[in-house]
């Protein structure tokens, strides 16, 4: 990445720089994509970015398993967590196992992107752009349906200083 005049080198060395962002609360989520083998990953770089169009993102490193299924894929589906969602977040975080499988609870939905039962919430997207940026990439996508978990008190399960933990704990 050519070198802005404008900003001085960061000082900000990678241990500094996570040390500095578990302090940065933010709700956990499952992305899935389809493929010859489903991929899926935990995420806590989710978010909107636009009412108009409807646009969300999330940050996925070049090094991930899934990276190979969601850089060549149109659709993916982001899975917002239930505070009692922990065991699906870290199976969809842990190296070398078949998620899935794993998991068990999914379905295929449109495009054959696999679907997570049980969550707080569900957005199918259609991946609009995808956007270099160091190591991971930006990935811009459209909503194109949702469903959202009809138990209003449910709460979603948030990650918070290197634990994950919920918005009735955190008070």
């Amino acid at each position: 990445m050519p070198q802005d005049s404008q900003y001085p080198r960061s000082l900000v060395d990678a241990d500094l720089f996570r040390n500095l962002l578990r302090r940065h609360a933010a709700a956990v989520v499952v992305i899935t994509a389809p493929g010859e083998t489903p991929a899926g990953f935990t995420a806590t770089s989710f978010t909107s970015v636009s009412l108009d169009p409807p646009l969300v993102s999330f940050c996925l490193a070049h090094t991930a398993s899934a990276w190979p299924a969601v850089s060549a894929t149109d659709v993916v589906a982001v899975h917002v967590l239930t505070e009692e969602q922990e065991h699906v977040a870290r199976t969809f975080s842990t190296r070398g196992i078949d998620r899935f499988a794993a998991h068990g609870d999914w379905e295929q939905g449109p495009g054959g992107v696999p679907l997570l039962g049980g969550v707080l919430a569900r957005l199918v997207c259609r991946v609009v752009r995808r956007v270099e940026a160091g190591d991971h990439t930006i990935v811009l996508a459209s909503p194109v349906t949702g469903t959202v978990h009809d138990d209003r008190a449910a709460t979603p399960l948030v990650y918070h200083d290197g634990t994950y933990t919920n918005l009735r704990r955190a008070a």
